[in-house]
């Protein structure tokens, strides 16, 4: 009898057991370009989702855009997830612009809150194709993708593919109006409400009925790694990297044996290529900062008196403001820090030159015509001769008049082999 209870009571808890597991929603926030570590911290939170059987997964989202390498695969691993996931424009006064556009087209269900807009996904071309043939080619491609996610979710698709081939934008209550979404909701409380019981159909063909009211939110933030990622990842921080990474081996080069200058330039001009090739940066606009380098190393081996350090200089600014001049809107180096660096390495390379110009002029001294005009220090009385210390060496030195007493000064006057002659001050 008492198996009989234990078993009741088992089938009992499991339905409530397994209700409890789904009855979670994973959160993730998304605030910024998209780059590829955001694909990366997507993808370990919809594989969390999954792997917990949570309800959902909500991607709350505000993007000026960003690399559509990274969209792609967002955008696949939203299709194919195996939970439900919810794309939610906010807050207010957010964006889903460019690369946001297609990543809210592909959720299972687009949300947006008040005040908040969507669109202007038209691709720009990076790197070298920018040829007006490869971006016809982009953008049919773009807009056919568009179209598919939305005819795939139903969505407006021709409103949808619009977005790609005009950059049309809309708001909130238009794209409500226009069915490129669900709905709008203020909070994620009323987004659940409103969502409560809508049923989802999986790319497997599984129907999922969303249950989200009263469940519990599991945050997930970014890793360590990831948020280093994340800092080195942009189109500031690679740029100011690639620009310490300069000074730093320039500084080397010209007061060669500081050593601290060279590791640190060296290790920041590698990072800064990576971070500048995982970015796609416009490789005219590398190519232009490399030779301006190239003209301020020159200067040292043949000196110009500042010529090719101007055309460095011109060079480096160029090159800045060509860049990520391709890349679509929110992956780019600001104004503020181009201005900044040009005019900090301007000053450096002004002083830098004023330095061999100076080193150039002046007269070269051997070993004994150094040491004519300095000061040494008696240390054995000269009578006439004697020991005095000099640039801390010992030296056997004859006085031409009278006598010296230890710790007087003296000045070298001349050297005769190993001999200074000095005389009193």
């Amino acid at each position: 009898m008492r198996k009989w209870l234990l078993l009741a009571l088992l089938l009992f808890l499991l339905p409530s057991v397994g209700a409890a597991s789904g009855h979670k929603v994973v959160v993730l926030t998304v605030d910024g370009p998209i780059m590829p570590v955001t694909a990366h911290y997507i993808d370990r939170g919809i594989e969390l989702a999954e792997r917990e059987g949570a309800a959902a997964c909500l991607i709350k989202l505000n993007t000026p855009g960003g690399l559509y390498s990274a969209t792609q695969k967002i955008v696949a691993r939203e299709v194919n997830a195996r939970v439900p996931v919810i794309v939610y424009v906010t807050p207010a006064g957010g964006w889903a612009a460019s690369a946001g556009a297609f990543i809210t087209m592909g959720g299972h269900v687009a949300a947006m809150a008040p005040g908040t807009r969507i669109g202007a996904a038209h691709p720009v071309a990076g790197g070298q194709d920018r040829d007006e043939v490869a971006l016809k080619k982009a953008a049919a491609d773009a807009a056919a993708w568009m179209r598919s996610l939305a005819q795939m979710r139903g969505r407006n698709a021709e409103l949808a593919e619009k977005m790609v081939t005009e950059s049309c934008s809309f708001s909130a209550s238009e794209a409500l109006r226009e069915k490129l979404v669900d709905l709008i909701a203020p909070d994620e409380a009323t987004l659940f409400r409103e969502l409560e019981g809508k049923e989802i159909i999986l790319a497997s063909g599984q129907k999922v009925k969303l249950a989200l009211v009263g469940a519990t939110l599991q945050e997930v933030s970014l890793t360590r790694s990831e948020e280093i990622l994340s800092a080195i990842l942009t189109p500031d921080v690679a740029y100011l990297l690639l620009t310490i990474g300069m000074i730093g081996l320039l500084v080397e080069i010209y007061h060669p044996g500081l050593i601290i200058p060279g590791v640190i330039g060296g290790i920041a001009l590698l990072v800064a290529l990576y971070s500048l090739g995982t970015l796609d940066a416009y490789w005219g606009g590398l190519l232009l900062l490399l030779l301006s380098f190239g003209f301020f190393v020159a200067e040292v081996f043949a000196p110009t008196h500042g010529i090719l350090a101007t055309g460095g200089v011109i060079g480096f600014i160029l090159g800045s403001l060509l860049l990520f001049s391709t890349r679509p809107q929110g992956v780019k180096v600001s104004t503020g820090l181009i201005a900044a660096m040009s005019v900090t390495l301007a000053g450096l390379m002004t002083l830098l030159v004023t330095a061999v110009v100076r080193g150039q002029k002046r007269r070269v001294q051997t070993g004994e015509e150094e040491l004519i005009g300095k000061l040494a220090e008696v240390r054995s009385p000269l009578n006439p001769t004697g020991i005095v210390f000099l640039e801390g060496e010992l030296w056997q030195a004859e006085i031409d008049e009278g006598e010296a007493e230890v710790g007087e000064k003296v000045i070298v006057v001349g050297k005769e082999g190993l001999k200074l002659k000095v005389k009193r001050r």
